[in-house]
């Protein structure tokens, strides 16, 4: 049982928990759930190496779940899951993304209606059978027809974040098989997108029976859709299709750039080619005899053609050729061009790790600072901070840094917040708390349907205090969960220029927030940003690498990215420039 199952079950419980209206049980559960998820390593490896003792290291686990988690690696199965499930036989996980159903709605919903799925909701909804229920109303079916079609558009398409580690792994594994020279992914994981409908695996072998034997009979196939000698395509138990082609050397280069994409990139690519009397495909750039003039490798086929090399994440048809015929593609970023993350959560709220933990996991990751951004009061279920816990929090963290200091390693830990936004556009903390912090970020967490004109407005407000840095993710979507606040976001841009604010691309897996057409508009605005984790444990410093590629994709090159510079520049750019006295 992998660790996203366990920690799927354990959600599921702590769910099933808070409809029975149990005390802090919930909260153990969910903080559990984010232990498990964020391992580096497997549970079950964990529990083979030390056994219960080991489980109960795991970030929020203690013994009477260590025991359940136990059970589950041992069984497969959870007898106290499955009581808690005949009791209320629902799929949570087909109500997910649709705002405004949460656990307590969806019991009523079955004890009702017996609703027990997304295909069962859609039936009552356009019945209009919930209406007349208490709580409910003609608004609330409005919002969840509006969640099923939101639930329609992304069904069937995988967050990167969730991709990405499985593609590396198989790619990994193919690349070590004997007579496999070469195995790279390309699609749209490739280009980095920020959803994914399936994996492309390309091979340089000279052995492709072995090859294909290997790949069809991994443990996470669950179907074989095609076997043949040179392609071979299965679906894997999460449901994600991958196809994987075993391709000759000399043709490597040209069908790495067709499987990588998109389809309209490799249009403008065979137009190009089409004009000099040449041909382009899957096997080579060919002249008018038919001989192979480039192909080997993307480089060459991109010079044969005129061009200079463009980068994966920029292979939209959106300027790009263009550019690169011009000489004016941009300096990307690169993946390790970070220096610092200026949004963390820890213990203190709703984080699995300590100050200490969080801070030495940065350092190791290859960064230099990081600034502790717990949420504000009004997130009750986060154990937000109040004025007196935020202050006592920055003790903790002098003490920390002096820790570090001693231990000789250069790291800093800065104060922060992620201070709530109200539905006014006030802060949830007061002025002279926030003056004394070193870098805040405001965001929002609540009121998310109001009207565009309001929305905006309410953002704005926050970004006009002068002691508000950051807007942490600033439309607020969840892939495939929660669209994007409707706001006016030239009008945020605007504002920001003129106040430099810094705005925010929250690298969490199912947030990439902004999306890449919004980091390009800041880019050329000329807005500076941020690239943050958002990190609530320590193996979440990773997921850094995925807002540095929806970076990429937006055009940005390092000196657009504020985090990307030594600490003292990068609070120069914030608007209170006099913090970054203390670390000087």
């Amino acid at each position: 049982m992998t660790n996203e199952e366990i920690a799927r079950i354990l959600k599921e419980i702590a769910e099933y928990l808070e409809i029975a209206e149990e005390p802090f049980k919930p909260r153990a559960y969910e903080r559990a759930a984010q232990g498990v998820d964020s391992l580096e390593e497997s549970a079950a490896d964990l529990y083979k190496q030390g056994g219960l003792k080991a489980l109960m290291e795991i970030p929020g686990v203690g013994a009477s779940i260590a025991e359940k988690i136990e059970e589950l690696l041992k069984t497969g199965r959870l007898k106290y899951y499955e009581k808690l499930k005949s009791k209320l036989p629902v799929d949570f996980k087909s109500f997910s993304g649709i705002e405004g159903l949460g656990p307590k709605s969806i019991a009523k919903l079955y004890k009702k209606l017996k609703i027990k799925n997304a295909a069962d909701l859609k039936k009552a909804v356009k019945a209009h059978k919930i209406r007349g229920l208490e709580g409910f109303g003609e608004k609330s079916e409005e919002k969840i027809l509006a969640g099923l079609e939101f639930l329609k558009i992304t069904k069937g398409r995988f967050p990167l974040g969730e991709v990405w580690p499985l593609a590396k792994e198989i790619t990994s594994r193919l690349e070590k098989l004997n007579g496999v020279e070469r195995a790279i992914t390309a699609g749209s994981l490739r280009r980095r997108k920020e959803t994914i409908g399936d994996i492309d695996i390309l091979t340089i072998s000279k052995k492709p029976k072995s090859v294909m034997d290997y790949f069809v009979s991994m443990p996470e196939v669950a179907r074989i859709i095609v076997r043949g000698e040179t392609k071979s395509s299965v679906k894997l138990k999460n449901g994600l299709n991958i196809d994987l082609r075993v391709v000759g050397a000399s043709s490597y280069g040209a069908a790495l750039n067709y499987f990588t994409g998109s389809k309209s990139h490799n249009v403008a690519l065979r137009e190009i080619a089409l004009k000099k009397g040449w041909k382009l495909n899957e096997y080579g750039l060919f002249d008018r005899r038919g001989k192979q003039i480039a192909g080997e490798t993307e480089e060459n086929l991109y010079a044969r053609l005129g061009l200079r090399y463009i980068e994966p994440e920029l292979r939209e048809e959106t300027g790009e050729i263009e550019a690169s015929r011009k000489n004016s593609l941009p300096k990307l970023i690169g993946y390790g061009d970070l220096r610092g993350d200026l949004q963390t959560q820890t213990d203190w709220t709703d984080g699995a790790n300590s100050i200490e933990e969080m801070a030495l996991a940065a350092h190791k990751s290859g960064l230099e600072y990081m600034v502790v951004t717990d949420h504000t009061k009004r997130l009750a279920m986060a154990h937000g901070l109040d004025e007196k816990r935020i202050r006592a929090q920055g003790k903790e963290i002098d003490e920390v840094n002096k820790k570090l200091k001693k231990k000789g390693i250069r790291f800093i830990v800065l104060r922060g917040s992620e201070c709530d936004i109200l539905k006014d556009g006030a802060l949830d903390l007061p002025d002279e708390v926030l003056a004394e912090l070193d870098v805040v970020g405001a965001s929002i967490h609540s009121f998310f349907n109001l009207p565009k004109k309001e929305q905006t407005e309410r953002i704005i407000k926050a970004m006009r205090n002068p002691n508000v840095d950051i807007l942490f993710h600033p439309t607020g979507r969840i892939l495939n969960r929660r669209p994007a606040y409707d706001i006016d976001l030239e009008a945020i841009i605007k504002v920001a220029k003129e106040t430099g604010t810094i705005l925010e691309i929250d690298a969490f897996p199912d947030r990439l927030d902004l999306n890449d057409e919004r980091i390009r508009l800041c880019v050329e605005s000329g807005v500076r940003l941020a690239i943050d984790s958002d990190a609530h444990a320590v193996s979440h410093f990773g997921y850094l690498e995925y807002g540095l590629a929806q970076a990429r994709r937006g055009w940005a090159g390092k000196s657009d990215i504020i985090n990307s510079y030594p600490l003292a520049q990068c609070l120069d750019f914030l608007k209170s420039r006099r913090r970054k006295k203390r670390y000087e």
